[in-house]
């Protein structure tokens, strides 16, 4: 008999088809009785697939008798009680690494749009502006920019790594400094933020980070600075930040996550120093690809050797 999978989110048809050669699938959207599901059906099921957003609700993750694997389409993880699991003897997995890359490409993209002016270019030929008034007004370089990053992992140094070929100023703020780095390491985020013309977020959601990014921070980046946050939304104080663009206190944003995504504040619609992008971090076809195929093999090999590829940290006791 194959295992039983309970699958929640979306996933790619690459995927669907994988696990329904591995697997005895049940899709989470096509239950229409959740408490019936768990009393019953679920009492089989032994490994979940999902995604760093829609992450495990509470009560399938307790209601569950035999789950053994969480398996993360997604780095992050904070919509999963890794804890809470990690008690119960469930191995948690995500997809570090595949996606790097994009992700750091993308806080690169959001930076450029904000200091170059992108969209407010684009509209100067829409409105005929172009014509009417010639040349557009000049924008600002990131050669030799002074950049902080927030959150110094895998995503954070390839960040740092992208951002030296522009002979960027690069700082970091991390829970501890890295003795083989070749930036310069600030333990006091404010402090950074002061120092720095632009700060780009990356360090994981939850409980610890929330709001890291407050109003005192976003005052010492400044009526020139620049926060580019590919993260969570819930890292940045959101209403600090409203108020922070609309007093101009803060120069620009560039911000691909949201507190309550998808629900954007309105007030940052429209804005000149404004790029806003829809969770897009990862989005292209080569790096989902790479994250569903490890999502996928995380499983398999899972139920077929009782080892997996990428387990989170607070799982590694649980490898045999």
């Amino acid at each position: 008999m194959k295992p039983e999978l309970l699958i929640i989110g979306k996933i790619t048809p690459r995927m669907a088809a994988a696990f329904d050669t591995a697997f005895i699938c049940h899709h989470h959207e096509e239950i229409t009785d959740i408490d019936s599901f768990i009393s019953g059906a679920g009492k089989a099921v032994q490994a979940i697939a999902t995604t760093g957003h829609d992450g495990v609700p509470a009560p399938i993750l307790t209601g569950l008798p035999d789950l053994k694997i969480i398996s993360c389409y997604g780095v992050g993880y904070d919509a999963i009680d890794v804890s809470a699991a990690a008690k119960r003897g469930i191995l948690v997995t995500h997809t570090p690494n595949v996606l790097n890359d994009e992700v750091a490409t993308t806080s690169i993209m959001l930076l450029m749009a904000c200091y170059r002016q992108l969209f407010v270019n684009y509209e100067y030929i829409l409105s005929g502006d172009w014509v009417k008034k010639g040349e557009a007004p000049l924008t600002r370089t990131i050669d030799g920019l002074s950049v902080g990053i927030l959150g110094y992992g895998r995503i954070g140094q390839t960040i740092a790594r992208k951002l030296e070929a522009f002979n960027c100023r690069i700082s970091y703020h991390a829970r501890t400094e890295r003795s083989d780095s070749p930036h310069r390491y600030y333990g006091d985020l404010t402090e950074m933020a002061g120092d720095v013309q632009a700060l780009i977020v990356i360090t994981p959601g939850g409980a610890a980070t929330k709001h890291l990014v407050n109003k005192e921070v976003l005052e010492a980046l400044g009526p020139q600075g620049c926060l580019v946050n590919v993260a969570r939304g819930s890292v940045v104080d959101e209403a600090a930040l409203v108020t922070a663009i609309q007093q101009g206190t803060l120069g620009y944003a560039g911000l691909d996550v949201f507190e309550k995504e998808p629900q954007v504040p309105e007030a940052l619609f429209n804005l000149p120093n404004v790029v806003l992008t829809p969770h897009i971090g990862s989005a292209t076809v080569e790096t989902r690809q790479a994250m569903g195929d490890l999502t996928v093999d995380n499983l398999v090999q899972f139920f077929e050797k009782g080892t997996v590829l990428t387990p989170v940290p607070e799982c590694q006791h649980l490898i045999k």
